[in-house]
């Protein structure tokens, strides 16, 4: 299924205005800022004018805070100095913008730990196997493989589920047979298509190429 390419990893904003845009770290030094000149540009009076910088040392990406006025928060804990990042790790900006880092090697399947609030416009009875958008239910329900990959999104909480972990969990007993790219794309398709029926006008799966899928679940 994979053609043993890696990818750059990207920052990806989370929510406001730019959510779900993605900056590739295509250079071994990055910074993010307010100012023009910055790598990434990040336009909020609270952020410092050159705010942190992204690091590749020696295969392992780093970020570091560069004496910002309004600090910075890496998994909710502040950072002081510098800290290394891993797949799925937010970085909150001047708690001003909130960023993900999804690495190049995003391969192994995420650990499946289920978050204590799951909350937004879309929620799953999963007893039930059913689906809400704003409080209307889907009808007729999903298919399996598709209520599979909704729920793995949805337990995610917005975090990226690379597409092996998409395998694993949607054709659990096929997965040594090896399952198409093809099929991956279209099954996320026809799963975007249901959803739209009651909400048009937002895209809940977003693709972050090269890396895999995410659920945005704006609140109602």
């Amino acid at each position: 299924m994979s053609d043993g390419k890696r990818s750059a990893p990207v920052l990806v904003v989370m929510d406001g205005p730019d959510a779900n845009k993605s900056y590739p770290i295509e250079k071994d030094e990055v910074v993010v800022g307010r100012e023009d000149h910055c790598d990434i540009v990040l336009r909020e009076r609270q952020i410092s004018r050159e705010h942190i910088k992204i690091l590749r040392e020696d295969g392992q990406y780093v970020v570091q805070d560069l004496s910002s006025r309004n600090g910075t928060w890496v998994n909710g804990k502040k950072l002081e100095g510098s800290q290394e990042l891993y797949d799925n790790d937010e970085i909150h900006v001047a708690l001003a913008v909130r960023l993900q880092f999804v690495g190049s090697g995003a391969t192994a399947p995420l650990p499946f730990e289920v978050p204590q609030t799951l909350s937004g416009r879309l929620t799953l009875d999963r007893e039930a196997r059913r689906v809400f958008v704003r409080g209307i239910e889907l009808d007729p329900p999903l298919s399996l493989p598709q209520y599979r990959l909704l729920e793995l999104l949805y337990l995610h909480a917005g975090r990226v589920c690379t597409r092996e972990t998409v395998v694993e969990t949607v054709w659990p007993d096929v997965v040594g047979e090896g399952v198409s790219e093809q099929a991956i794309d279209a099954l996320v398709r026809r799963l975007r298509d249901r959803l739209n029926e009651l909400d048009p006008d937002h895209q809940y799966i977003v693709t972050m190429r090269g890396h895999g899928f995410r659920l945005d679940n704006p609140a109602d």
